[in-house]
């Protein structure tokens, strides 16, 4: 006899309480292996897939695509037992599944043990003999307690059918973030011919659909304003005026309204709160960055994997922290002390479809710039794809910003609370520089340092950015350190 078992959502770390449900891997009436992941979850660090404890047939989910739930609330419930039910009536057998059922969970997400490795998904048409024994799941801790099941899940009803298979074939389409943006705004992504490789839709095909939609709507809103014949027998009042007036109103209305949740929404909260906690201050210079390009080719010509300057300036950067530590710091409010770190964690911005991320290289300062080069495109390659775990986006204590990379010169980067300061590039263009008492064309930068005044005055910030000029400058001043 089957046992029905509630799946909650579990705690991610990090101190998130909170998540957004992207995808669901699988459907009612699907049987699932220990430890297979069941439902794809955006929480304010990173996308994350999370793996049922259970082995069984899943009787009911809790939640829609796009809705975000708080920790603790039911995922889906799981008749544990019944897959070997429906397997013994039809034919197929159910040892692996009651083996995986007797080791116990393999995955590693807070509350849950270690175990078995994950099987293979296979989906089943459940017999009538698969009885549920447990009464229903209790939902009654979300703000709409309705499954997507269409079944109760209790002792007398039979487990649900599984979801019908769409004829049509599957959209091309990898991104579940581009199912959701076409979700949340009502468009078929099967109308579109996708730009990217074999078809692919991209994010920017969904886009430019939607803003097309967007000038259709207006166009023809615009063009009833205008046509006696098209306009509504009764005028919308706008308080001030109707017939046209109020018609030229709505077309003039149009607006988009943006959730501030997931990782956009933990963004604005961290800047907001570096904002109002810390007072900063900028300083920045111009420097020759000739000599370090000229460097970076020839390592490049030697063979072996390409360095990147985002690594040079990242090994920099390790070397002015060793110099100036009171930047490598945090500020701890409650016991009014600054705390300096021996480590040097170093997050680095990168601009994704998900919006602005922070990936951490951990201990950065026992890296040469080979190893940094590497942990810089494997961690800029999770990012894109939306694989960036939260322990890649947490933990830094030192921000390195390339905003270079979008063609600007300067900036004045926020702090990432709660670090201590961060470093921005501007691009490295050719412009005209005095060099050994002529002018000549180089390839300048401009770098600035915001820090925090709290753990450090002008002249250590002052003195950490001149250091890390003369590195740009001459590459050989950083030999002393090495």
């Amino acid at each position: 006899m089957a046992q029905v078992l509630e799946f909650k959502l579990p705690d991610l770390g990090e101190g998130l309480t909170e998540a957004e449900i992207v995808r669901w891997l699988v459907a009612v009436g699907d049987v699932v292996a220990v430890d297979q992941p069941v439902v794809e979850v955006e929480t304010a660090k990173a996308m994350v897939e999370v793996p049922c404890p259970y082995a069984g047939v899943v009787t009911a989910r809790f939640g829609a695509e796009g809705t975000e739930l708080p920790v603790g609330a039911p995922l889906l419930t799981v008749a544990v037992g019944a897959s070997a039910e429906v397997d013994s009536a039809t034919g197929a057998g159910g040892e692996a599944e009651a083996e995986a059922e007797a080791e116990g969970s393999g995955n590693v997400l807070v509350g849950y043990g270690t175990g078995a490795a994950p099987a293979r998904r296979r989906r089943v048409r459940p017999a009538s003999a698969v009885r549920a024994s447990a009464g229903p799941a209790r939902p009654d801790t979300l703000p709409e307690p309705e499954p997507e099941s269409a079944s109760v899940v209790s002792e007398s009803a039979s487990v649900s059918e599984p979801e019908p298979v769409d004829q049509d074939g599957p959209v091309p389409v990898i991104s579940p973030l581009v199912r959701r943006l076409a979700r949340e705004n009502g468009l078929d992504l099967r109308e579109l011919a996708g730009s990217g490789p074999d078809g692919l839709i991209l994010r920017a095909d969904v886009e430019s659909a939607l803003r097309a939609a967007q000038a259709s709507q207006v166009s023809q809103a615009a063009q009833a304003a205008r046509s006696p014949e098209m306009r509504p027998a009764t005028p919308v009042s706008t308080g001030a005026g109707a017939g046209t007036g109020a018609a030229v109103s709505a077309v003039a209305g149009v607006e988009e309204r943006i959730p501030l949740r997931g990782v956009r929404g933990a963004v604005a909260d961290k800047l907001s709160r570096s904002r109002s906690e810390i007072p900063d201050a900028t300083c920045w210079v111009d420097a020759d960055a000739t000599e370090l390009m000229n460097a970076r080719a020839a390592m490049n010509a030697s063979g072996g994997p390409k360095i990147s300057v985002l690594a040079l300036l990242a090994r920099i950067c390790v070397a002015a922290l060793a110099r100036y530590p009171e930047l490598n710091a945090t500020v701890d409010l409650a016991a009014r002390e600054v705390v300096r770190l021996s480590e040097v964690h170093l997050g680095f911005a990168a601009q994704t479809e998900r919006g602005l991320v922070v990936p951490v290289v951990r201990d950065a300062q026992a890296r040469d710039a080979e190893s940094l080069s590497a942990e810089f495109g494997r961690l800029t390659e999770a990012g894109r794809a939306g694989r960036l775990t939260p322990a890649d986006l947490t933990g830094g204590t030192f921000t390195l910003n390339n905003y270079g990379v979008f063609g600007v010169d300067g900036s004045t980067p926020i702090i990432n609370h709660p670090e201590a300061a961060m470093l921005g590039v501007g691009r490295i263009v050719p412009k005209p520089w005095v060099h050994q008492g002529e002018l000549a064309v180089r390839q300048v930068v401009q770098l600035s340092l915001t820090f925090d005044h709290r753990v450090c005055d002008g002249g250590t910030a002052g003195g950490f950015l001149r250091y890390v000029a003369d590195c740009v400058e001459q590459p050989a001043v950083l030999l002393r350190t090495l």
